[in-house]
């Protein structure tokens, strides 16, 4: 060692020696750093960045040599063969990409290691190749001792340096790296040249030039220099432009496209680290859900280039307003989320109400005046909701309640009224269970001439059995099918059930199905009525459509279309509920139904109430001048049929008659016993006539 630093500072020029190092780390940095990045892709582009790691590696390990060479004091004249010299910049260039490719692309425990020690080995041959090329005017002897140790010195500092570059990229590694490659470089030169032991001879009278020598040892150094910081720009333009290519895409993945605000993802990861914060001390905030009402007017009537327009107007108003403290989010196609540091729902009710006053102002699109409303749910944190998917679910149903109030569009999570919306929601999803696992049946209830008591037909009645709440009634899980979208997916299925189970019915008994209003929004009601029909094997004239007058005030033209198609397949019609609607007479003037439904709410008060007495004696009449059947719904008692009968009424269903029952249990006992079955509705019929004649007296 002491031989060593001898050489260095009595046998070299320092400032040379110092120019030296400068190359050897300058390069060293720059080669690791390619490497590194050549390790991080694949195929063609790998090999690129390892050539340009070996093209740095070259440079700097051929000109540290060499400027460390001219720093050497020969005492004698010295001149370079240029072939050799050549021959051991390309030896440093080829063993270093070798050497990088192995350690690079071949990914196992030992190719690191391996590759460094081939670049310990080029390192070796080129400095060796390099001395070839000295050619001095003395005798040249080698001590192998230092000689053997140079070489093993550059295998071994080298794989090191290589095997640590390999195994992380952290800050200390990479310093570490670096420093161990310089090592290498540095101590194989001046361990070699301690073995290098010329003796001067003085052949003739020519002589180096010391001031030619530095000069060309600071021409090389500057060649190397360039050359190293040309590949090192590549690098660091690339690490650049991958650090931009990043930051785009991350804020692509935490901000909307649209509106520039924060997208879902980064809003749960800022609601999550609230909620975090807030656990350990921090300031307590609330949770608001907005969503815009009558946005869907904009995308309708100025198609979806408008609906963005204006979402980029809202998202800047939104922006405008919020004083700093306020995160706002875009969390879906009309709805944004928002959470606020506040104390108490006074604070939060006047920033949302500042909010909400901004989003409500009217503004122009192209020329068109353009305005929406906005409905605000919101939670406080930890008064509310100590979870966050609690906290989230509470905000929804606050929001819900919002949205299908008409005066409140600000409401507060209200653990009394919101456990009801949220048991409403529990209770649709299991009927989109029931639904998916057959937990649903049709019963059937009969429908009877009242002259005689004979079976005209079925009405299907769709029923659930809870597993755990019981049966559930349809007029509570009806208008959940409508409110979450599954009345379409229901109501096939009950059309497609019934179709299936009364095909083999005769000619004369007609099976009613309703159908809910929304239904009508299906695409193609007729066509889907056709399918099932052609696959069933039902026949037409004994399938009967109910609906309401509500599903035709909705969307008059279109219902009245899509009844007239219906109608054209063979399928009758009939107008359920009648004389509860608001245009009745206008809706049997619209269209020609083939039925009218007295709605059961009039039973309940014919055998005492005149005025109601009055109403259905008048449906009647109506229906017998349109020439339309009517029947009457709800027979309970006796003296109801009776009154019917002698009111002039067609048609009748209720219990008094039979309550509704599974398929199998209708087609048994109407089979079975036809015979009997009527009789005994004849029977009850007179009798019912007979115990009424007091009331009709009473009445007429």
């Amino acid at each position: 060692m002491i031989s060593v630093v001898n050489c260095i500072t009595t046998q070299h020029n320092i400032w040379l020696v110092l120019v030296a190092a400068l190359v050897c780390v300058s390069g060293s940095w720059a080669v690791l750093r390619l490497f590194s990045r050549g390790r991080s892709v694949n195929g063609a582009e790998a090999i690129g960045w390892q050539f340009l790691a070996a093209t740095a590696a070259g440079a700097s390990i051929w000109s540290t040599h060499f400027i460390a060479i001219i720093a050497y004091h020969a005492g004698t004249p010295v001149t370079f063969d240029p072939v050799l010299t050549i021959i051991s910049l390309l030896i440093a260039m080829a063993g270093s990409f070798c050497g990088l490719m192995v350690a690079g692309t071949i990914r196992t425990s030992w190719s690191a290691a391996v590759g460094g020690a081939l670049i310990g080995l080029s390192i070796a041959t080129m400095h060796y190749t390099g001395m070839l090329a000295y050619v001095a005017q003395g005798t040249v002897e080698w001590d192998m001792r230092f000689l053997i140790v140079s070489i093993l010195l550059a295998v071994t500092i080298t794989s090191a340096a290589i095997h640590i570059a390999s195994r992380d990229h952290g800050t200390a590694n990479k310093t570490i790296s670096v420093g161990l490659l310089t090592l290498a470089i540095v101590s194989l030169h001046f361990t070699g040249m301690t073995a290098f032991k010329l003796t001067p001879i003085y052949v003739d009278d020519s002589y180096s030039n010391p001031a030619a020598m530095q000069a060309m040892a600071l021409a090389i150094a500057l060649l190397s220099v360039i050359i190293i910081g040309a590949v090192a720009a590549s690098y660091l333009i690339d690490n650049q432009n991958r650090v931009r290519s990043i930051s785009e895409l991350e804020h692509m993945a935490l901000n909307d496209a649209l509106t520039g605000l924060a997208n879902r993802a980064c809003f749960n990861d800022r609601l999550a680290a609230q909620i975090r914060l807030a656990n350990y001390g921090g300031p307590k905030f609330a949770l608001a859900a907005i969503d815009l009402d009558r946005f869907k007017e904009i995308n309708d009537i100025k198609g979806h280039s408008a609906g963005d327009e204006a979402l980029k107007v809202l998202a800047q108003r939104m922006r405008d307003s919020n004083d700093g403290t306020l995160f706002i989010a875009r969390t879906g196609g009309d709805e944004f989320s928002i959470i606020a540091p506040v104390d108490n729902r006074s604070q939060l009710r006047e920033v949302l109400l500042q909010l909400r006053a901004e989003i409500i102002r009217p503004f122009t699109l192209d020329g068109f005046q353009a305005s929406v409303g906005a409905s605000f749910g919101a939670c406080m944190f930890p008064d509310d909701a100590q979870e966050m998917e609690t906290l989230v679910s509470n905000t929804d149903l606050a929001l819900y309640r919002a949205k299908t109030e008409i005066a409140e569009k600000i409401c507060f999570f209200d653990k009394a009224m919101d456990d009801a919306v949220r048991d409403k929601r529990l209770l649709a999803v299991d009927l989109r269970r029931a639904l998916e696992n057959n937990q649903l049946e049709v019963y059937y209830q009969i429908q009877t001439l009242v002259s005689d008591g004979s079976v005209t037909g079925y009405e299907a009645l769709l029923r659930w059995q809870h597993p755990q709440r019981g049966f559930i009634p349809p007029v509570e899980f009806i208008p959940l099918a409508e409110e979450s979208g599954l009345i379409l997916q229901l109501g096939e299925w009950v059309l497609r059930t019934v179709c299936s189970q009364c095909s083999s019915l005769g000619t004369n008994t007609r099976v009613a199905v309703n159908l809910s209003p929304v239904q009508f929004l299906h695409p193609n009601l007729p066509g889907l009525v056709a399918d099932v029909l052609s696959e069933t094997g039902m026949k037409a004239e004994n399938l009967e459509l109910e609906l309401t007058e509500s599903a035709i005030i909705q969307d008059k033209d279109r219902t009245l279309l899509q009844l007239r198609q219906i109608r054209e397949l063979g399928v009758t019609i009939a107008l359920d509920d009648f004389g509860t609607g608001y245009s009745s007479l206008d809706t049997l003037r619209a269209f020609p139904f083939d039925k009218i439904k007295l709605d059961r709410s009039f039973m309940g008060e014919i055998e005492t109430s005149k005025p109601a007495r009055a109403i259905i004696r008048a449906v009647l009449a109506l229906g017998r001048s349109l020439e339309i059947p009517v029947l009457a719904e709800g027979i309970e008692t006796r003296d109801q049929l009776a009154i019917l009968h002698a009111e002039g009424c067609e048609s009748a269903q209720g219990y008094l008659f039979g309550r509704p029952a599974p398929f199998a249990n209708i087609l048994s006992g109407h089979k079975d016993a036809p015979a009997e079955a009527l009789r005994s509705a004849l029977n009850e019929m007179d009798r019912a006539m007979t115990a009424a004649s007091p009331s009709l007296r009473r009445l007429g």
